[in-house]
């Protein structure tokens, strides 16, 4: 199979299998079946680029010119490839989990929730390998609406409100400034093509690049930069696995991605490094990722205290992005990696306490660990790889991250990486107390043991992910080393 043929290939297979999912949605085993089958062909597809990326090539499709410059065009470089890689590989575990969470906990247009995810999956796969700005734009914009019925998946009242507030707060930050910059970009430069470099270099100069840099960060709302945060938590009415990969993973990776790319090909390491009116993207990365874990720290329901963290923590790849250092910017895409793993475990962990238990607050979650102890095993593994603790992914990110702020001498990065690392651990560490070393206290003595199996299998796996990244990291650190030396 050509490399082009894979690219076609991973956005067709999701929206062929929302297709099948929605001709059998009467049959929850076959249409279950097609799901993780789905899952299993995007994987594939997407892993069999791997070793070419890896290599160095750079394979690209395009399916037709918009305008003058501008095709709908996909490529396939180091930062989208290890994306798209772990987008899809997530999306089949999280397949496996949803079955179990959805079965177990007796929810509603089950088959709506397989077919909108599908679809959510397609989308990613287009950020990830989106040649240019216009085709990130579609499929960005796609994503967005695909995952609307999920985050209102419930349908009460409440979480419509919600499910609004996601969606307006996307849409118009996507509309109101993300779209401005993309054309402002076009105008100044004559192209959208993601390049090597960047293309704005001797183009513009002075305060505008500051404020072009502005309309991307606050545009690229998913990656929930504060003020522009606030559809994060409100998102965490969807169901659990919803939660798990779309606001761990896809959604939100999606934001950071962008935002990533857009300093790294749109304009250049070495030109926003030269340039005074882009230096306030660092104090307010460090501003999100200091307020959210305070946020965080005074939640008292589990799911909520999980969305501050991950605000947080978003903003740490934003803020290694913005240090423009090779060492923080190979720690800004280890950091999607390790991130995604530790907080789709906890994410999942969540799930399963519900399923089991029906408990939501952490104040009820004395003694939950005696009574679920593989669940809790896993959410005490991501627990501290969100601090970042060995022998777990995060304290390989977050020490990348750290050399890089050392490498360029940004002590406010530094001071950053430290008290938040303090904050995670005063939100993360009483949970453990809580679940491993209090009593029970549950008047109610409801019986209970671990969720069902598919649950436990899924969130297993992504504990185990998030040990072995501490030590197998290197393919990542290899590829996306390509990205650092070919962008000086």
């Amino acid at each position: 199979m050509s490399s082009e043929v894979s690219i076609l290939l991973s956005l067709a297979i999701p929206l062929t299998g929302a297709l099948l999912i929605a001709l059998t949605g009467r049959w929850p085993n076959v249409r279950e079946t097609i799901t993780l089958l789905t899952a299993v062909a995007l994987m594939l597809t997407v892993w069999q680029l791997f070793p070419e990326v890896m290599d160095g090539a750079r394979p690209a499709v395009s399916l037709g010119q918009m305008m003058p410059g501008i095709s709908i065009a996909f490529k396939v470089e180091p930062l989208g490839m290890l994306f798209a890689a772990l987008a899809s590989m997530l999306w089949l575990v999280n397949s496996v989990y949803s079955i179990g969470y959805m079965r177990g906990n007796g929810e509603k247009h089950q088959t709506r929730f397989y077919v909108c995810f599908a679809i959510a999956l397609s989308a990613t796969m287009g950020v990830a390998f989106a040649e240019n700005l216009l085709t990130l734009f579609l499929c960005y914009e796609i994503l967005t609406l695909s995952t609307y019925p999920l985050v209102s998946h419930k349908g009460d009242p409440a979480t419509i409100r919600s499910a609004r507030t996601y969606l307006g707060i996307l849409l118009g930050t996507s509309i109101g400034l993300f779209l401005p910059a993309i054309i402002w970009t076009y105008q100044i430069s004559g192209t959208l093509d993601f390049t090597v470099g960047g293309i704005l270099t001797g183009k513009m100069s002075g305060p505008a690049v500051g404020l072009l840099l502005g309309l991307f960060a606050f545009g690229i709302g998913k990656a929930a930069l504060m003020p522009v945060h606030r559809w994060l938590p409100a998102a965490m009415v969807a169901p659990t696995p919803v939660s798990a990969l779309l606001h761990a993973v896809a959604v939100v990776k999606a934001g950071v991605f962008t935002v990533t790319k857009v300093i790294v090909y749109i304009f250049g390491v070495d030109f926003l490094f030269g340039q005074p009116s882009s230096s306030w993207l660092i104090p307010t990365a460090c501003f999100t990722i200091i307020a959210a874990s305070i946020v965080a720290l005074h939640q008292i329901n589990l799911k909520r205290m999980l969305a501050y963290s991950t605000i947080s923590q978003l903003s740490y790849i934003v803020l290694a992005a913005a240090v423009l250092k090779p060492l923080a910017e190979i720690g800004a895409a280890l950091h999607m990696v390790s991130h995604a793993f530790g907080k789709i475990t906890l994410f999942f962990a969540a799930g399963a306490i519900y399923v089991a238990s029906k408990k939501t607050e952490l104040n009820q979650l004395r003694g939950i660990g005696h009574r679920m102890p593989w669940t809790m095993t896993a959410f005490t593994i991501g627990a501290i790889s969100m601090i970042g603790v060995p022998p777990t992914a995060g304290f390989v990110s977050k020490w990348y991250i750290l050399g890089g702020a050392l490498q360029g001498q940004h002590y406010l990065v530094v001071f950053t990486l430290i008290a938040s690392t303090v904050l995670n651990a005063a939100y993360f560490l009483p949970i453990l107390y809580r679940a491993w070393l209090s009593k029970e206290t549950d008047p109610n003595k409801l019986k209970h043991g671990e969720a069902p199996w598919p649950m436990l299998l899924a969130l297993v796996t992504t504990a185990t992910l998030t040990l072995a990244f501490f030590v197998y990291n290197q393919p990542v650190i290899d590829l996306e080393s390509q990205l650092v030396g070919r962008s000086k």
